[in-house]
């Protein structure tokens, strides 16, 4: 009896349920095993921290998407964000000549506005996040664009009344954006976010929340409160990674966050079938920017052109998407 019981209890090998939890992990290691063999230098430690120095800006961003999607929301404003956090954070030292502390508050204060109207138009209007954020992303975009007008902002820039500007970018700032501090800032986010979405009580009602309002609501949680709460962590940490950015650069390029966006949702949708989640994570997330910076570095390596590079970000999250919404039904 406990013979045949035990082999009640075993399930049988699904293959697909395999893939599902540890493909993208899988695809990982296969793409280190390709591209290690195909290049001498891809495995060197300098390439590998440069691999996780380029992704430290997505995966801020990404992890900020994340949490939006996590309530079951979907911020797509969060590179139009990451624009206009570069954009002040640099302005407050060139223009303003303000501290390496008091231009990031300002700067981080800014865009949580920006998080404030988002939850606003959606939570008060009751459109879906998608399509509202799609609206104000163009809108900050245009903001961004308006307030630097359409100038790349550096030191000793010209003004528009022919001056010079006599703002310096903190030395102190400019080390957020080197190794190790950006790799470390990264991980910190991960980390942070991963534990306050698993180990918390705040965590656990945002996940609830995505999975079904309504049952959310009726069990007592302030579904607008958490909601609200969500699209001001995802602003956040946008500013953050505009201000990362900023520091890496040290210059605010016109509309310098846009790119990120779609490495940001290719990143966090990847993420959802991550050690069988199946529901946005920062450990997933953070291990969908891992593959798509190992793809694009790898890529590089091998001399594909870069006009290239959209068709294969493009495949992975189309089938990141296939296998997620394959999983859902």
């Amino acid at each position: 009896m406990n013979a045949a019981g035990s082999m009640r209890e075993k399930k049988p090998f699904h293959f697909f349920e395999f893939l599902y939890k540890y493909g993208t992990l899988i695809t990982i290691l296969l793409l280190i095993a390709v591209f290690g063999t195909m290049t001498d230098s891809f495995l060197n430690s300098s390439n590998i921290i440069n691999i996780l120095r380029s992704i430290s800006i997505v995966t801020i961003i990404a992890i900020g998407l994340t949490v939006s999607l996590a309530v079951g929301g979907f911020d797509l404003s969060v590179g139009s964000t990451a624009s206009l956090a570069n954009a002040l954070v640099i302005s407050m030292y060139v223009w303003h000549g303000q501290s390496a502390g008091l231009g990031i508050a300002i700067t981080i204060a800014f865009c949580l506005v920006v998080g404030l109207i988002n939850a606003f138009l959606v939570i008060n209007f009751k459109i879906q996040d998608m399509l509202m954020t799609l609206a104000t992303m163009f809108v900050f975009q245009g903001v961004a664009l308006t307030y630097t007008r359409g100038a790349t902002i550096s030191q000793n820039m010209i003004m528009p009344n022919g001056d010079f500007a006599t703002g310096q970018i903190p030395k102190a700032f400019g080390k957020i954006g080197q190794v190790p501090w950006i790799i470390v800032i990264m991980l910190v986010v991960v980390a942070a976010v991963h534990l306050f979405l698993n180990y918390t009580k705040h965590g656990r009602y945002m996940y609830m929340i995505g999975g079904n309002p309504e049952a959310a609501k009726l069990s007592g949680i302030a579904v607008s409160k958490y909601r609200l709460i969500a699209y001001l962590v995802s602003a956040l940490f946008a500013a953050i990674g505009g201000i990362v950015l900023g520091a890496r650069i040290m210059n605010a390029e016109v509309n310098a966050g846009g790119p990120y966006l779609m490495d940001a949702v290719a990143a966090a949708f990847i993420g959802y079938s991550v050690l069988g989640a199946g529901k946005p994570n920062a450990f997933g997330t953070f291990a969908g920017a891992v593959l798509i910076g190992i793809l694009s570095n790898g890529l590089i390596m091998l001399s594909v052109p870069y006009y290239a590079m959209d068709i294969v970000k493009g495949s992975v999250l189309a089938l990141a998407l296939a296998i997620t919404y394959y999983k859902r039904k």
